[in-house]
């Protein structure tokens, strides 16, 4: 059977590259690249892919919701991360929005070619360094790694995104935290910066994967 490949990632030399090799593989087809999470979305609906390779930094939407959107919507495609990001919350949020893989961007053409055939087969596959971390979480069958969720955040940014993920507004979070609606504003603006969301709505699902806002 031949594996049918959708790749997606933003930088337009890596994407090409990954094309390339993916090409060259035995049994697999690149049918489509995309550059951004939505255009990823649309183009899983068209195409049909056996597999999506996924970055998971990406602008429009990034590749958790992508993976989230595309697992619900089309559960005959089996999504594959491919990305530097290696902290457990990157790691866990992709599991818990559907990935059925794991890898590093230093993966070899040899444990990509493998990846996408267990991936297309049903089977589950993650970098060595990862794997041991998500079997360790299903082993303690707790509802997430202990680790604190988004470290690039402030404590208080955190505190922030944490009221904004339980649906308070700036002006209910100020009066909370007893601060001005301009110090909340910043504080907001802080957060989609760092975590690189375009709103609120999307700053919501990354802190709900998360555990926040419960």
């Amino acid at each position: 059977m031949t594996v049918r490949v959708l790749v997606v990632d933003d930088h337009p030399l890596y994407r090409e590259g990954l094309v390339t090799a993916i090409a060259t593989m035995a049994d697999k087809e690149v049918v489509g690249e995309a550059g951004d999470g939505r255009e990823a979305v649309a183009m899983v609906t068209e195409l049909r892919p056996d597999v999506v390779v996924m970055d998971l930094h990406m602008p429009e939407l990034n590749g958790v919701e992508a993976t989230r959107e595309i697992t619900a919507e089309h559960p005959g495609t089996a999504v594959l991360v491919l990305t530097m990001l290696e902290n457990d919350e990157s790691v866990f949020s992709a599991v818990r929005a559907g990935a059925k893989g794991y890898l590093l961007k230093g993966a070899d053409r040899a444990e990509i070619a493998r990846a996408l055939d267990a991936v297309a087969h049903g089977e589950v596959v993650f970098s060595s360094g990862i794997a041991g971390r998500v079997l360790s979480y299903f082993a303690s069958g707790s509802s997430g790694p202990e680790v604190t969720p988004f470290p690039e955040l402030t404590e208080r940014e955190r505190e922030v995104l944490d009221l904004v993920a339980r649906g308070l507004t700036n002006a209910a979070i100020a009066r909370q935290l007893v601060v001005s609606d301009k110090t909340v504003r910043n504080h907001v603006s802080n957060v989609f910066a760092k975590l690189h969301v375009a709103g609120r709505a999307e700053a919501v699902a990354r802190a709900r994967d998360a555990g926040l806002g419960g």
